[in-house]
Parts: C-alpha cells; sequence; structure tokens
C-alpha cells in the first residue's frame, strides 16, 4: 500500500472508533503477473506499475477515487492463494484475538509495512482468506 494511497484517519464515530472495518486494500496473486497486468488493464481500465523499492509486486491503481480500494498483484507464492482482501481495524492485535474466538485461525502474525501500518493474515470459519490492516505510520 503505498503512502499516496493508504486511507485517511476518520473522526470518531458513535462508539468511539476512528476507524471504520472496509476493505482497504487487496492483492491479486498471479502466475505470469505481465499476463495478469495486461488482462486487468484491459478489462477494467486499472493502472498497474511496478510498486517503488519491492520486487515481484505492481501497485494498482482502480480509478475509484475514495470510494474503492487500490491493490497490489504480485507473484503467487502457492498454488492455491487466493486474492486477498485488506480490512482496517482500530488495533490489528486486538483483531486477530477476536479471529481466534469467533472459531478463525490467524495465518501470519502482525507483521509491520515500515512507515504505513501493520497487516495480519487471518482465516475465516469458512477457510477464506483476509488480512487485517492497521495503519501507523511509526512501523517499523
Amino acid at each position: 500500500m503505498s503512502a499516496k494511497t493508504k486511507p485517511q484517519a476518520k473522526p470518531k464515530d458513535a462508539k468511539g472508533s476512528r476507524t471504520t472495518p472496509r476493505i482497504v486494500w487487496f492483492e491479486i496473486p498471479a502466475d505470469k503477473p505481465e499476463r495478469a497486468k495486461k488482462f486487468y488493464g484491459a478489462l477494467f481500465g486499472w493502472k498497474i506499475e511496478s510498486f517503488p523499492g519491492m520486487t515481484d509486486y505492481w501497485h494498482i491503481a482502480t480509478g475509484g477515487g475514495d470510494d474503492a480500494p487500490d491493490g497490489g498483484l504480485m507473484v503467487r507464492k502457492h498454488p492455491q492463494q487466493p486474492i486477498t482482501n485488506y480490512v482496517n481495524v482500530e488495533s490489528v492485535t486486538k483483531s486477530m484475538a477476536k479471529v481466534k474466538k469467533l472459531g478463525g485461525t490467524i495465518c501470519k502474525s502482525k507483521t509491520p509495512v515500515p512507515q504505513m501500518g501493520y497487516f495480519a493474515i487471518c482465516q475465516d470459519t469458512e477457510n477464506n482468506m483476509f488480512a487485517l490492516w492497521e495503519m501507523d505510520e511509526r512501523a517499523k
């Protein structure tokens, strides 16, 4: 997630939370990224460019403004790797505990993305993968 595309902090809601749990980023794995770039670019008109400082990772600009998240295109890491949606949360740590309490699984624990935030990869009770995202520019 680039600094340019990361969601901005929201005012507190009635429950005192500043974070609305919504999809803020997605990642599409591909066996042949050039083929996937051509497909999604032609299908949706998405602009897909190399992500600065990362190898085998591309930024997908969906052009949807604040209403639609941008995403990433990456080299597939294992044969059954699915598209992963990142959901904005107040705290990755607290949300991971809630995932476990509700019967889900933590597949990758809280991981920093320097100067952007933290994420964790989870699996729901139906074996679907998703990620939690916590914005924190102090992440190291």
